[in-house]
């Protein structure tokens, strides 16, 4: 079992991140990632908390393709894996349109194609070989200085063709706001996808988790309506069709935005089902017990993505309770299966 923990690109304090990720790695959490949007560069941020860790995994968690070459997403993974001692995961995405035309001045056209040509190419320069499709015919080079250790992959992915493309070429598979239920609906598609990969092995599935613990339920029934509203309404339509459409819950999210309209994010009862499926959330105390719902849900390894401008203090006491409940995991006798 894996626990760690993960940022969004709405926490903008960088220096909080990386005091969290010190606690993390002093805890024993296996892993702590950094998204990128328009925020910071998650990259300079993880090569911060890489030289300020000894231990714990490092990754990005996502970077878009959309948002730089693959020579740029090569250069960046060898230099993290060498300044964190091997221990950087490469997270990929595809990202968004209000992401990729908003900021980065790209065309949303044909995600998924890119984002096989971008993860081809940046798996072939760590591996030491030439950029496949060099540009007019140019002479193809290759990174001047390759990895020690290989860069595990992990793709962001949602749809089916994208889940397929993780199981093909893919360590992990990292969705977000996925449903709990469906685990293993994403199994199945990785399944399918992992018959094309290059050797035999399984693509692991780590989901990140939106966190909604707080001391009490109403806190955390408004941390949990944060979520859903935010990437119901400002973060462009992938998250609102996978909610509504894929996972047939849509009235749900509706109602959860008519609710939340007139001031702070408010959870009506209408949507506790949709917040108990893609969201951890629950009083520290029902910390334990919900961590177990997603691993019991067949998840390799779970991240638990802190919620965005909250007190140092209230981050740091998350942290303990995931290490808590992973150094009890770890400690339960073999022949009792954790969370029995």
């Amino acid at each position: 079992m894996e626990i760690g923990v993960g940022f969004t690109p709405f926490e903008t304090r960088s220096d909080v991140v990386v005091r969290v990720a010190q606690h993390a790695d002093r805890c024993g959490l296996d892993f702590v990632g950094v998204a990128e949007g328009w925020t910071h560069d998650a990259l300079i941020v993880l090569a911060e908390i890489a030289l300020q860790t000894s231990r714990i995994g490092i990754g990005s968690g996502v970077i878009n393709v959309l948002g730089r070459t693959p020579a740029t997403i090569a250069l960046g993974a060898a230099g993290l894996q060498r300044c964190s001692g091997g221990r950087f995961t490469l997270g990929v995405g595809a990202g968004s349109p209000p992401l990729a035309e908003g900021f980065h001045g790209m065309e949303w056209n044909q995600p998924i194609t890119r984002m096989r040509e971008t993860v081809v190419a940046v798996k072939a320069l760590l591996d030491g070989q030439r950029l496949p499709e060099p540009v007019n015919g140019a002479a193809p080079l290759r990174l001047g200085s390759v990895p020690d250790v290989p860069v595990p992959l992990a793709l962001a992915a949602l749809s089916p063709s994208s889940i397929r493309l993780a199981g093909e070429l893919a360590d992990d598979w990292v969705p977000f706001l996925w449903a709990r239920s469906r685990l293993g609906e994403g199994r199945a598609l990785l399944a399918t996808g992992e018959k094309h990969a290059d050797s035999a092995r399984p693509t692991r599935v780590c989901p990140a988790i939106p966190v909604a613990l707080a001391s009490t339920e109403e806190g955390a029934r408004a941390l949990a309506a944060w979520w859903l509203t935010t990437y119901a309404t400002r973060m462009g339509p992938i998250y609102p069709r996978l909610l509504s459409e894929r996972f047939e819950m849509g009235r749900a999210m509706e109602a959860v935005v008519e609710a939340s309209t007139d001031g702070a994010p408010t959870l009506p009862t209408e949507a506790d089902g949709l917040a108990d499926e893609v969201t951890l959330m629950g009083t520290y105390d029902d910390a334990a017990d919900r961590i177990a719902a997603w691993l019991g849900a067949t998840a390799d390894a779970v991240n638990l993505v802190l919620p965005p401008g909250r007190p140092e203090a209230e981050l740091i006491e998350i942290v303990d309770i995931a290490a808590e409940v992973r150094r009890d995991a770890v400690d339960a006798p073999a022949e009792t299966p954790p969370f029995s």
